[in-house]
């Protein structure tokens, strides 16, 4: 080790677009992300879909919501990624409008 002021640097972190599809938890949300791909024989193009359990300190983010999310240190079990924005609200229904 050198005497001098070490800089440390994070390495490229993941970044994904996804649609929240479950809040119920507290402070964690489902992100469904979806990527397509074609087909490696036929040819055709094939949609895929992972969820993935992402952390959501403010709870700013509701069902349905657009959010970007980035990888993490694990925070449990299952949450290895965080929500940083926003991006989309989701259309709310005359019915969710009246509970509010």
């Amino acid at each position: 080790m050198s005497g001098g002021t070490e800089v440390r640097t994070r390495g490229r972190r993941k970044e994904m677009v996804g649609t929240v599809v479950s809040d119920t938890m507290a402070k964690t949300r489902v992100v469904q992300v979806e990527h397509r791909y074609r087909h490696p024989l036929y040819g055709k193009e094939m949609r895929a879909r992972s969820k993935f359990h992402a952390h959501d300190e403010t709870e700013a983010s509701r069902k349905g919501d657009r959010v970007r999310i980035v990888e993490t240190r694990p925070m449990s079990r299952w949450k290895r990624w965080r929500i940083i924005e926003v991006m989309g609200r989701a259309k709310s229904t005359p019915a969710e409008e009246t509970q509010a």
